[in-house]
């Protein structure tokens, strides 16, 4: 996973900075906080990101083409512009059906203030 660099106070493009490579999916980590992370995310048509759990909530956003989110063996179809929360705790897995670019929010904190 690479992390760059970016000059804050700038104007960027996510899809501009963020390649696709055949049969992979790249990540770019935009900003790491202990608190949690920004990253950014391409697939190549036919790869997925296997299914997984996380301690904590997953915001992802479509940023180019299309995808489908597992949630919990649910299947939801997102396209350029959708957003989806995975919950904390969720069985999930991310699949191009064709290639596209994500962004992914995970925030590690607030949860215990939550009841």
């Amino acid at each position: 996973m690479e992390t760059l660099d970016f000059e804050k106070s700038k104007i960027f493009n996510v899809s501009e900075v963020l390649e696709y490579v055949p049969n992979s999916v790249v990540i770019k980590t935009l900003i790491r906080k202990t608190t949690g992370n920004v990253s950014a995310v391409s697939f190549d048509s036919g790869k997925t990101l296997e299914e997984r759990t996380s301690p904590f909530d997953t915001f992802i956003q479509i940023i180019e083409g299309t995808a489908e989110v597992l949630i919990d063996g649910k299947p939801f179809a997102l396209e350029t512009g959708h957003s989806i929360i995975i919950p904390a705790h969720s069985r999930n897995a991310i699949i191009a059906k064709e290639r596209f670019k994500m962004i992914s929010t995970v925030i590690k904190s607030g949860y215990e203030d939550v009841s």
